[in-house]
């Protein structure tokens, strides 16, 4: 019942960090390792647990969902789905201990990414957006990414999809439906593997959904920068935290 009622309170926290700011895997893989599972397992059960509240997050914005200036919405939601299996797959067939290894370099990037996308300098807009064939491969690198790890891919889809002369406001709406369709189609894969903790799982999952409710309640009362800090507080302890246990 104790570690139930912990990943509960990390599912809210994560919901909420999602609704606000992002980084919610941030909250959910250090919880889950914390109750035993290893890091491939807490991965999987992360995604698995919080792809629910990605695509009510998704829903709710799809009055603003658009294509690219060269790439059509359907294409980009195609390969969005397509990537998510395959990272999913290539994560099943990476050995626990390889991924174990991997993970603290992968947190560290995507806390990085956070951290650069948040604080950095603000690039100019491109004089042309890229050609079509460039914006499909980014996001088919995007979304693989998205299934096989995570932590980031919002922020990466973001990117492109600006670079790809997306005004900002659709371009954020664009990039929740997208991330949605990727952990959608792995979640697919990580379910029908049998390689997910349910228990766990769940646990997170109706958390999250409260958590995502009521975070979309606080965005007009918490300041975004103080979340933003947070992620990435948050981010290089569990770096250091996983680079020590390793």
């Amino acid at each position: 019942m104790t570690m139930i009622l912990l990943l509960f309170g990390a599912g809210i926290w994560a919901g909420a960090q999602n609704a606000l700011a992002g980084g919610g895997s941030f909250i959910t893989l250090p919880a889950l390792i914390a109750v035993g599972l290893d890091p491939k397992l807490a991965n999987i059960t992360s995604t698995m647990a919080l792809f629910p509240g990605q695509v009510t997050t998704g829903l709710a914005g799809r009055s603003m969902v658009a294509g690219a200036e060269r790439l059509s919405f359907r294409v980009l939601a195609i390969i969005s789905l397509v990537g998510g299996v395959a990272g999913a797959l290539l994560l099943l067939v990476t050995p626990s201990k390889v991924f174990a290894d991997m993970v603290p370099w992968l947190v560290l990037a995507a806390t990085a990414l956070f951290a650069w996308s948040s604080f950095g300098p603000k690039p100019k807009t491109a004089s042309a957006p890229p050609a079509a064939w460039v914006s499909a491969l980014i996001q088919a690198v995007i979304a693989t990414y998205g299934g096989f790890f995570g932590g980031g891919a919002g922020i990466m889809t973001l990117a492109a999809l600006t670079l790809a002369r997306m005004p900002v406001r659709n371009a954020a709406a664009t990039k929740n439906v997208l991330v949605g369709l990727a952990n959608i189609s792995a979640a697919v894969i990580f379910a029908s593997s049998g390689a997910v903790a349910w228990r766990e799982a769940v646990a997170i999952g109706a958390g999250a959904m409260i958590g995502g409710y009521a975070g979309a309640r606080a965005l007009r009362v918490l300041p975004e920068k103080v979340l933003k800090v947070g992620v990435v507080v948050i981010g290089l302890a569990l770096t250091v935290g996983l680079f020590v246990r390793g």
